[in-house]
């Protein structure tokens, strides 16, 4: 059987689930509890209390072998792309518990509002903010970030690390972007990419497994998230494919989702694991099989909205 994914569907079961009205507080629901529940789990198994990061890490010849240093080197690769200035002022669209925005002002001076739809990620992000000394320069807010309070041409730089693939219509947090952004502010986004639309039983079950497992609904194609970027009036527009120095960040997380797999099964039985922590295990082994069999790549795109 071959199986398919189409835009702006949710696919988070184990069945397609075509034509159904989808309950955008539902979306939002899932996404909150996934990261409530993963946080110590996030902290012990990827990340640590200096980097903070719920994303893959950025590999280069600088960094062989060390997963934390490869989590921050993820930060300044799209700093730099995105060529961000001290001066600029951030909206960080999916902020997780603080990392980014922690980075850019501890490390460059920027000011960074940071906005997730979990209270619990904002009220860490700004524990930890208080800790890195930076509570001055980065604030966290609880909102939508396809529908923020903001005031229009609010922001220099719109941030999206790992986040936007939280959208239902990838669309819907473009357009929100180009509001809040200033006449020749930039737009930084870095996530997983589809390489194709079709799938057989095994490979379904991989992508499934990851969607369900990070309470994402759908992800987009490369040409495709390039149309929206148009479509919503983006400028001068660049690609940058990173799936190279992201495969050792897919072999870390796969390596470590088997060395505690006992802890995990036994964990499981006794029922000290909630669905979604175990969910969340399970994709450390299956964003292995995307990754190897070519299914996804892993980009950062740039863009401007013109003046």
């Amino acid at each position: 059987m071959i199986y398919s994914i189409e835009p702006n569907q949710d696919y988070r079961d184990q069945s397609l689930r075509p034509n159904t009205e989808l309950s955008s507080a539902e979306l939002k629901a899932d996404a909150t509890q996934h990261y409530d529940e993963c946080y110590r789990d996030y902290l012990f198994a990827w990340c640590n209390s200096d980097n903070l990061a719920l994303h893959y890490g950025y590999w280069d010849e600088t960094s062989p072998y060390q997963q934390h240093q490869a989590l921050l080197n993820k930060n300044q690769v799209l700093y730099e792309k995105a060529g961000i200035q001290a001066g600029d002022k951030v909206l960080d669209a999916g902020c997780g518990i603080g990392g980014s925005s922690i980075w850019m002002g501890k490390q460059q001076g920027n000011r960074v509002t940071g906005i997730t739809i979990s209270a619990k990620q904002a009220e860490y992000a700004r524990q930890h903010a208080q800790r890195h000394g930076v509570a001055d320069l980065v604030n966290f807010e609880v909102c939508d970030f396809c529908k923020t309070p903001f005031a229009d041409a609010s922001f220099d730089v719109v941030w999206a690390l790992e986040s936007s693939c939280h959208a239902l219509n990838k669309g819907d947090f473009l357009r929100e972007a180009f509001r809040v952004l200033k006449p020749g502010g930039r737009l930084v986004v870095c996530d997983g990419f589809l390489l194709q639309r079709q799938f057989n039983e095994q490979q379904w079950q991989a992508v499934v497994t990851c969607l369900n497992g990070w309470a994402v609904p759908n992800l987009c194609a490369r040409d495709e998230f390039t149309q929206l970027l148009q479509q919503q009036g983006f400028s001068n527009i660049h690609c940058h494919d990173i799936t190279a120095q992201t495969l050792p960040s897919a072999d870390y997380m796969y390596k470590v989702a088997k060395r505690l797999q006992p802890v995990q099964k036994i964990s499981q039985w006794l029922g000290l694991r909630t669905k979604a922590q175990t969910a969340n295990y399970l994709v450390g082994l299956a964003q292995h099989q995307l990754f190897t069999e070519k299914l996804t790549e892993y980009l950062i795109f740039t863009a401007v909205k013109s003046a």
